[in-house]
């Protein structure tokens, strides 16, 4: 299929493909390989979504007469931009949901998954400290859905939906690969696998504002899901607010559901790399897990490379040369951070502006409490407690990634996380 040269009225073959991607699901039988050629995919009637709803396989990249594949060079994306805000319901940029089958296979190859376009930012007001926006980055912070900055933000005015990059529940063999997910307002993705195999690998997860990776098991039995997390790169992950209290980690491991994660890159993550934090509240369950972490790079993640409960809603934070120690990892070894050859290789490869604005990350907070402002004395007349005002302001959170310099991360680091697509 083309968007540049396809029909919704052709038949779908290479001579004569189709124009929408989510018509192409549609009309494909159960098994079916979707090819699909450079350009900007927006689902049905362009309303910024797609939803996969059949075991096909999707596989983008494609010169537009389909005589080569380069998923860097001829882009097939999912990049909504203004005129798809609010029209994309609570689905993910793409919405993966297909029960059923435990050996039915659904294949994501070689898609650019943006939300940069329709997440609100902060205007990048570099004199301002209230745009949070480092010198020479793209925007100021991100705005959160319901907040009201005082400085003057960017257009569009920001969707209130449409979260993650890739959203769903699926039962069967499941693989996303060669794909980039940049600027997710929640995920990159964040899913649950309902019995069967999710494998992730060679994908690159930049600027994504809670974690790069959430994927929960859904039988509510052990061993019965898993998830394979492997040659990734992973950068920039935020947290849930700009006080950065919580969230803003690479891949989470969740209860329900084995985890295997190796010979990734997880660098500047917020909170930590690894979140191995969550329990299963039934103790036969949690002992039944399987959980690893092995022949990693880290790199310039703030709190630690593995985060753990330590009881009492406390953390401990964890170095990679510590994970032998880690009673729930199964498999541990090789697991270190970059010497500095590969720092220098990354740092070559990453947005300088964006790196140098995280790594100088400063942050203030501020309270102030007035007895005697109207507000006050009315709620006092009325018998209630008197409010004051708190303002947490930070250099940078959240700001968008530029989409050209995301491409750069494939091959960054030669045998670990993403390599280049061949």
């Amino acid at each position: 299929m083309s968007v540049n040269r396809g029909s919704n009225r052709k038949d779908g073959s290479k001579s004569s493909p189709l124009k929408d991607l989510q018509k192409a699901i549609d009309v494909a039988p159960e098994g079916a390989v979707i090819h699909v050629a450079e350009g900007n995919y927006l689902g049905y009637l362009d309303q910024g979504w797609v939803k996969v709803d059949k075991y096909v396989s999707i596989v983008g990249g494609y010169s537009d007469d389909f005589s080569q594949r380069d998923p860097l060079k001829f882009r097939t994306t999912i990049r909504p931009g203004v005129e798809q805000i609010m029209t994309s319901g609570n689905q993910g940029l793409m919405d993966i949901r297909v029960v059923g089958k435990r050996d039915g296979v659904v294949l994501i190859d070689g898609i650019v998954f943006d939300r940069g376009q329709i997440n609100r930012y902060v205007a990048p007001l570099y004199d301002n400290p209230v745009a949070a926006a480092p010198e020479g980055t793209e925007t100021g912070r991100i705005v959160v859905v319901g907040e009201s900055p005082t400085a003057p933000v960017l257009e569009p005015v920001g969707m209130t939906s449409a979260f993650q990059l890739i959203s769903g529940e699926a039962e069967g063999n499941i693989t996303i690969r060669n794909s980039l997910f940049l600027n997710g307002y929640h995920f990159g993705i964040q899913m649950v696998v309902k019995g069967g195999h999710l494998d992730v690998y060679n994908n690159v997860f930049v600027a994504n504002r809670m974690a790069a990776s959430e994927v929960r098991g859904g039988l509510g039995q052990p061993n019965t899901s898993s998830i394979a997390f492997h040659n990734n790169t992973v950068l920039f992950t935020w947290s849930r607010t700009k006080s950065m209290e919580d969230m803003g980690f690479g891949f989470r491991y969740m209860t329900g559901i084995d985890a295997d994660v190796y010979n990734n890159i997880f660098g500047t993550s917020n909170y930590g790399a690894l979140d191995r934090s969550y329990v299963d509240s039934d103790k036969s369950k949690e002992a039944k897990r399987v959980t690893s972490a092995w022949d990693n790079l880290f790199f310039a993640n703030r709190n630690g490379d593995l985060v753990l409960p330590s009881g009492g809603g406390g953390w401990t934070y964890v170095l990679a040369k510590n994970f032998e120690d880690v009673d729930q990892l199964t498999q541990y070894e090789n697991n270190r951070e970059m010497n500095e050859a590969e720092v220098n290789a990354i740092s070559q490869k990453i947005d300088a502006p964006y790196l140098k604005g995280f790594i100088e990350i400063t942050g203030s907070q501020t309270a102030s409490f007035n007895p005697n402002s109207s507000i006050n004395q009315f709620r006092s007349a009325l018998g209630m407690n008197m409010q004051g005002s708190e303002t947490v302001r930070v250099s940078m959170y959240g700001n968008r990634y530029p989409y050209e310099k995301a491409f750069e991360l494939f091959g960054a680091i030669e045998g670990y996380g993403a390599q280049a697509i061949k």
